[in-house]
C-alpha cells in the first residue's frame, strides 16, 4: 500500500510520516517527503526525534531518488539535517558501513555539483559529517 505523503505542517505530522516510512522501509515515500519539505524546516520538524534509523533512511532516499534529479536539494537537506538536535549523537553511533553510505551520497554530490553549492561548501559540510 502506497503511503500518502503530504507536506507536514508541524513536528507531530512529520514524525507520524517518518514513523510510517520507517515501518515500511519505504525509501521512495521518504524521498517524496524530503522533496516536498522545505530543508530549512528540517531541524524544527525533526524536533528532538532524530535517530539512527531516520538518519539512514534520509541518506538512502536522497541517494537513490533525489541526488540525480536535484543535487542542490540534497545539499540543502544535508546542511539542515546537520543543524538538527541529536545530529552529533546519531553521527557518533554510525557504524563504518553506515558512514560509507553517507560518503557515497557526498561523492554523488561532488559528481553532480551545480550552481547551488560549491565544492568548497561541500568540503565544509563533509567535515561536519566527520568524513
Amino acid at each position: 500500500e502506497k503511503l500518502h505523503i503530504s507536506e507536514p505542517s508541524n513536528a507531530y505530522e512529520f514524525d507520524q510520516m517518518i514513523n510510517s516510512v520507517n515501518t515500511n522501509k519505504d525509501k521512495a515515500a521518504c524521498a517524496e517527503l524530503l522533496t516536498i519539505t522545505d530543508p530549512k524546516k528540517l531541524p524544527v520538524l525533526l524536533s528532538n526525534k532524530l535517530d539512527g534509523e531516520t538518519f539512514l533512511i534520509f541518506i538512502q532516499s536522497l541517494e537513490y531518488y533525489v541526488v540525480g534529479k536535484d543535487p542542490g536539494r540534497v545539499y540543502q537537506h544535508l546542511y539542515y539535517l546537520s543543524k538538527a538536535k541529536r545530529f552529533k549523537v546519531v553521527l557518533a553511533l554510525l557504524s563504518k558501513k553506515e558512514k560509507e553510505q553517507v560518503q557515497r551520497l557526498f561523492d554523488s554530490l561532488s559528481e553532480n555539483q551545480n550552481h547551488q553549492y560549491s565544492l568548497k561548501d561541500l568540503k565544509s559540510l563533509k567535515k561536519v559529517y566527520e568524513l
